[in-house]
C-alpha cells in the first residue's frame, strides 16, 4: 500500500503538480492562454472560476484523451481532441448556470472560448497523448494551477486598485476616499491586465536567473 502511494506521489509526479506554478508556467513561461488572462480578471470572484472550469475541463480532458490515446488514429487526433474539450466545456457551462447564475453571465462566452484555450490542446498533444492516466491527470491538474494562480493575481490587484474591493466586499477605508483617495479607473481596463502580467514575468525571471539565461 505505501509503496503504491509512493508510486502514486513520486518525485516525478510531484513536479508534474508543481512546476507549472513557477518554471514552467503556461501563462509567464509558454505565453499561452494570456486572452483570458486580459477579458475575465476584473473581479477576484469570476477569475477564480475561471481557474475551476480550466482545471476541470484539464484535468478530466487530459485523462480521458490519455485513456484512449492508443485507439485514436493519428489523422483524426486533433478531431476528437476538440469533441473532447467541447463536450467539457458544455457540462461545465451546464454546471455554472446551474450553480453561480450571477458569475455565469459574467464570464458571459468566456467559459464557451475555453474550447480555443490553446493550453488544453498543448498539454492534450504534449503530455496526455504520450502518457498514462494518472500522470495525465497530474499534468492536468499543475498547468491548470499554474494558470489560475496568474489570474488570481491579476485579478487581485485589479479589483483592488481598479475597485477597491476584493471578492465583491469593500476592503479599502472609507476614510480613505473622504481623504481623497480615489479607485484607478485604469486598472479595470484589458491593457492593465497585460501589464500587470508583464510585471510578473519580469519579477519571476528578475528572481530565477535560470529562466533569463534559457531566453
Amino acid at each position: 500500500m505505501s509503496n503504491n502511494r509512493e508510486s502514486l506521489f513520486s518525485a516525478k509526479n510531484r513536479k508534474l503538480l508543481l512546476t507549472p506554478l513557477s518554471k514552467e508556467n503556461p501563462i509567464t513561461i509558454q505565453v499561452l492562454g494570456i486572452c483570458s488572462a486580459l477579458a475575465v480578471t476584473v473581479k477576484l470572484q469570476p477569475a477564480f472560476v475561471m481557474a475551476v472550469s480550466v482545471m476541470a475541463v484539464l484535468a478530466v480532458g487530459n485523462v480521458l484523451i490519455s485513456a484512449l490515446r492508443k485507439t485514436i488514429a493519428p489523422r483524426i487526433r486533433i478531431i476528437v481532441q476538440l469533441v473532447v474539450i467541447a463536450s467539457l466545456v458544455i457540462l461545465v457551462d451546464q454546471v455554472l448556470k446551474a450553480f453561480v447564475y450571477d458569475i455565469s453571465k459574467q464570464l458571459s462566452v468566456f467559459v464557451g472560448l475555453i474550447i480555443t484555450n490553446c493550453i488544453i490542446m498543448g498539454r492534450f498533444e504534449a503530455f496526455a497523448m504520450s502518457n498514462k492516466p494518472w500522470p495525465a491527470f497530474l499534468d492536468g491538474i499543475g498547468n491548470a494551477a499554474g494558470y489560475g494562480l496568474i489570474l488570481i493575481i491579476v485579478a487581485f490587484f485589479r479589483e483592488l486598485f481598479g475597485s477597491g474591493t476584493l471578492w465583491g466586499y469593500k476592503v479599502i477605508p472609507q476614510g480613505f476616499y473622504e481623504f481623497g483617495y480615489k479607485d484607478n479607473g485604469l486598472m479595470i481596463l484589458p491593457p492593465m491586465a497585460l501589464i500587470v502580467v508583464g510585471i510578473i514575468i519580469w519579477v519571476q525571471r528578475s528572481k530565477d536567473k535560470e529562466l533569463i539565461e534559457d531566453k
